[in-house]
């Protein structure tokens, strides 16, 4: 990967239309799009782009399709990866692993039948797997239940998190944008431009507490890598895609053995409430014993397999999981873009687009979108 190329410090005094605040996956794609509109933009994050504490550091992230009813974000991920290809085949960065990624499913959960309609309405490939086939497909997975069935999404997979924000930001870079490595506080952000663009993450309501402490939340989530026994393909693509267990109330989720880092697992659900500067990002002790605890049940072979990385992380959530993407109410020229963490980051193209469409007069508000949809209190209805 090539460096970057960013200025240290405060670059030199410049006025730009567009200032994006955030180099993770939301403001890189965002400037991005506005760049190729013909605005002058410039990208700045205090850290650099998906450093590691940020929402859209790590390994790697799901592009999927499945949404159960909320067909707005299948119709997204299915633009965004098709941006997502393009990037990757323009820039010689094999940064996707079509892996495949498979549900494991209920004929009674009201997600899965929606999700069904949405694939056949919208066009999504797809394959229904019977149980009994899902078993002799993936034997290294033990069901629940022989009543646990399979959707499997052929054409989706995973993005390699961290070097793909990086390949963006270059291409950014090369379409004109000025990307720096500063800090930028509000309200005083020490830029000159004549919109704002706010895109931190878990910092966004720190930067704006009185607006959006209560609105979005910030939660601590533990990720594991463990490693397969020794010359066993059964955890590596193209023998295991990325599931996805709908059937387990721990909300379980994981990626193949993906170059070379050990089978991934992780549990889509909230945890406790976090600070991204202070935090701990230490994995305790019972965090990794329920993570056992899980492999044992469901990848009996992984049971005691050693643990070979882990990350805290944090999600930052809206009351109900819909992004907030929006202005600020008391500014017209700053607009606020998060709340994407746990599903966020597949999107990262299709939100891009929206901003810029939004900032240019392009496009109509969408109303999932807006900062009075967000409630107070966490009820999170986007998985």
């Amino acid at each position: 990967m090539k460096s970057l190329g960013a200025s240290v410090g405060k670059p030199a005094v410049k006025t730009y239309d567009i200032a994006v605040i955030g180099a993770g996956v939301f403001g890189s794609w965002t400037a991005w799009h506005l760049a190729r509109a013909g605005k002058s933009v410039l990208l700045a994050d205090a850290w650099g782009a998906a450093h590691s504490r940020a929402s859209s550091g790590g390994e790697s992230r799901i592009i999927r399709m499945g949404y159960g009813a909320d067909e707005i974000y299948t119709h997204m991920s299915m633009r965004s990866l098709a941006a997502w290809h393009d990037l990757f085949r323009r820039t010689g960065q094999p940064l996707f692993h079509r892996t495949g990624v498979l549900w494991m499913a209920r004929e009674d959960h009201p997600h899965n039948v929606d999700t069904l309609r949405v694939f056949a309405a919208a066009g999504v490939p797809h394959e229904v797997i019977p149980p009994a086939e899902l078993a002799r497909r993936y034997p290294q997975i033990r069901a629940s239940s022989s009543q646990i069935f399979g959707i499997f999404e052929p054409e989706s997979g995973a993005l390699m998190a961290r070097r793909a924000v990086a390949a963006v930001v270059e291409d950014a870079v090369r379409s004109g944008v000025d990307y720096s490595i500063q800090s930028v506080r509000w309200p005083a952000p020490q830029v000159s431009a004549g919109t704002l663009v706010f895109a931190c993450g878990p910092w966004l309501p720190k930067l704006f507490p009185e607006l959006l402490a209560s609105r979005i939340f910030v939660t601590r989530q533990e990720v594991f890598f463990f490693a397969p026994p020794a010359g066993d393909r059964r955890f590596s693509p193209p023998d295991l895609p990325i599931w996805l267990d709908y059937t387990d109330a721990r909300g379980p989720y994981g990626f193949p053995n993906l170059e070379n880092r050990g089978m991934k697992l992780a549990f889509d659900r909230h945890g406790a409430a976090f600070d991204p500067d202070a935090g701990d990002r230490n994995v305790s002790a019972e965090s990794i014993a329920a993570a056992r605890g899980f492999l044992a049940e469901r990848f009996p072979a992984l049971g005691d397999a050693p643990l070979a990385e882990s990350r805290v992380c944090q999600y930052a959530n809206t009351s109900n999981g819909d992004f907030l993407i929006d202005r600020h109410p008391g500014r017209a020229d700053v607009w606020l873009v998060g709340g994407g963490s746990g599903h966020g980051f597949k999107h990262g193209p299709a939100v891009g687009e929206y901003v810029a469409a939004r900032i240019l007069g392009t496009a109509p508000a969408e109303p999932r979108f807006s900062l009075a949809s967000k409630a107070e209190t966490l009820r999170r209805s986007v998985w």
